[in-house]
C-alpha cells in the first residue's frame, strides 16, 4: 500500500514542513487541492448534498502545480499530486504545460489529479460555461495526452480548435498519470475510460464499496490506480481489507491540528512500517 498526505487539510503555513517530513519518512505522495477563485456571492457555493456554503471567499488559494514545483525543489522522492485540479477551467495548453513543467523539475514525480468541479461561482467568474465542464474536461484530457506524447498536434473539436503546434519538453514520465476525481456517473466513466486511475472522496471500508462496484463495471483491462481518502483509518490491521477492495493508495490524515501534523506522521510511519 502507498500512503499520501493531504496538504489541503493543513494550515498553509505547515505545508512545506509537512511535505519535507513526508518525503523523509517514506510517504509516497503529497496532495494539493485547487480552486482558481472564489466569488463573494455564496448563492452558487452550496456543496451538493448539503445546505451550507462549501467555500469561504477569504480562504487563501494557490496555483497548485506552481506550489508543487516549489516543493519539488525541497524534496527528493515523494510524488507531487493535485486532488484535484480543475483542468478544463483553462485552455489545455495552460494545464498541460504546468504539469509537464512539474514533471520535469521534479524528475518525474508529478501526478495529475483532475476533476470537473462542483462550484459554479468560479466558472461564471472566469467566463467558462459551467454546464459543459465535464465535456470540456474529457476533450482537454484527450488533447493533453497528445501534447505530452506526439511530436506535433493539431485539433479541431467541440471546445478547442488549434492549428498544428509543437509542445516541448515532454514530461519525464513516459505516461504522466492522470487520475479523475469525483463520484458521479460521469466522473467514474471518465476515470475508467480516459484516465489512469480514480481519486475518491473521503470513505471508510464500508462506504467505498458501492463506488468501487460501479467503477468495476466500467473498467477495462488496462493498469488502473485507486486512490482513497481514508481519513478514518484506525490501524494497520485495516490495510489488507483495503487491498482486497483494490485500493493501492490511501490518503491519510493522522493529525487533528496542523501543529501536530509532523509528529503524527512520524508515529504513522513507525506504526505502518514506512
Amino acid at each position: 500500500m502507498r500512503y499520501g498526505v493531504p496538504l489541503g487539510l493543513l494550515h498553509p503555513a505547515a505545508w512545506k514542513d509537512v511535505a519535507v517530513a513526508a518525503d523523509a519518512l517514506g510517504f509516497e505522495s503529497v496532495w494539493v487541492p485547487e480552486h482558481l477563485v472564489f466569488a463573494t456571492d455564496l448563492s452558487t457555493a452550496v456543496y451538493p448534498g448539503t445546505s451550507d456554503p462549501g467555500i469561504k471567499p477569504a480562504t487563501p488559494l494557490f496555483d497548485a502545480p506552481a506550489y508543487l514545483c516549489w516543493l519539488a525543489g525541497l524534496t527528493t522522492r515523494v510524488r507531487l499530486g493535485t486532488a484535484v485540479h480543475l483542468y478544463a477551467l483553462r485552455h489545455p495548453f495552460v494545464s498541460a504545460r504546468a504539469f509537464a513543467t512539474l514533471d520535469v523539475v521534479s524528475g518525474g514525480r508529478a501526478v495529475c489529479g483532475v476533476g470537473a468541479g462542483w462550484y459554479r461561482g468560479e466558472w461564471d467568474a472566469a467566463g467558462v460555461d459551467f454546464a459543459t465542464r465535464g465535456a470540456r474536461l474529457d476533450e482537454a484530457i484527450a488533447i493533453t495526452r497528445e501534447l505530452w506524447s506526439a511530436p506535433v498536434v493539431a485539433h479541431k473539436g467541440r471546445f478547442y480548435d488549434f492549428p498544428e503546434v509543437a509542445f516541448e519538453p515532454k514530461p519525464v514520465q513516459a505516461r504522466l498519470p492522470i487520475l479523475a476525481g469525483g463520484e458521479s456517473a460521469a466522473a467514474l466513466r471518465r476515470a475508467a475510460t480516459l484516465c489512469d486511475g480514480w481519486i475518491s472522496m473521503p470513505h471508510t471500508l464500508d462506504s467505498i464499496v458501492p463506488q468501487l462496484d460501479r467503477l468495476a463495471l466500467l473498467r477495462d483491462s488496462r493498469p488502473f490506480s485507486v486512490t482513497v481518502h481514508a481519513y478514518e483509518l484506525s490501524s494497520p490491521g485495516e490495510i489488507p481489507a483495503w487491498e482486497r477492495l483494490g485500493a493501492d493508495r490511501l490518503i491519510v490524515r493522522p493529525w487533528t491540528r496542523s501543529r501536530d501534523a509532523v509528529p503524527a506522521l512520524e508515529r504513522f510511519a513507525a506504526d505502518y512500517g514506512l
